[in-house]
């Protein structure tokens, strides 16, 4: 009985914690001090890899719109250009977002991008942090391959250390404000 009441409990706080919010000002997402949850994402090439492996070093974590939104690629070129120097301070820089693989190699080709990029096509990661809200699907739906459920993830910048806590996090719901690299580099210098 206490076993079932456990696993009642787990799902319950798993359902609360992984829901679509209405818009991107009611997102609850995880905070400071938070750990990121183990889920599991696709590379550009399709396979499968768990979070707990792509974080397994301190990682600027970037969780954009898609390849087909302007701000977006704007902000991932401006981390290719820091590459170096984030690199240099002993992180790796990270990309999520909810295009599908076939996107991701677009993106990487077109922005000849060096860092990673991840596929959150059904939207798992992004309600596991809590930054996910609900979108048109149809607008959504080419760009996932048809696996997106209706959402889209509020753009954030995570620095995460080794053992997948969040250090700092940058978060706006004005999908247009972005985080600027120069910002990003005095935060990396000053954990």
């Amino acid at each position: 009985m206490k076993k079932f009441i456990l696993i009642l409990l787990f799902l319950i706080t798993g359902v609360a914690n992984s829901q679509i919010a209405d818009n991107a000002e009611n997102i609850s997402p995880l905070l400071i001090g938070e750990k990121i949850p183990n889920v599991v994402l696709h590379d550009s090439n399709g396979n499968e890899i768990s979070t707990n492996k792509i974080l397994s070093k301190k990682t600027v974590l970037i969780v954009y719109r898609g390849g087909w939104c302007p701000y977006c690629n704007s902000q991932l070129a401006d981390m290719q250009d820091l590459e170096n120097e984030i690199l240099a301070l002993g992180y790796q820089v990270v990309a999520i977002s909810p295009d599908a693989p076939s996107f991701l190699k677009q993106t990487l080709d077109k922005k000849e991008l060096h860092y990673q990029l991840y596929s959150d096509s059904e939207g798992v990661f992004s309600q596991a942090v809590g930054i996910a809200f609900q979108r048109e699907k149809p607008k959504l739906d080419k760009y996932s391959e048809g696996k997106n459920p209706g959402f889209l993830p509020v753009p954030t910048v995570y620095v995460i250390n080794d053992n997948k806590e969040i250090e700092f996090l940058y978060i706006n719901p004005n999908y247009s404000k972005r985080l600027e690299g120069k910002v990003l580099l005095a935060v990396l210098k000053s954990l």
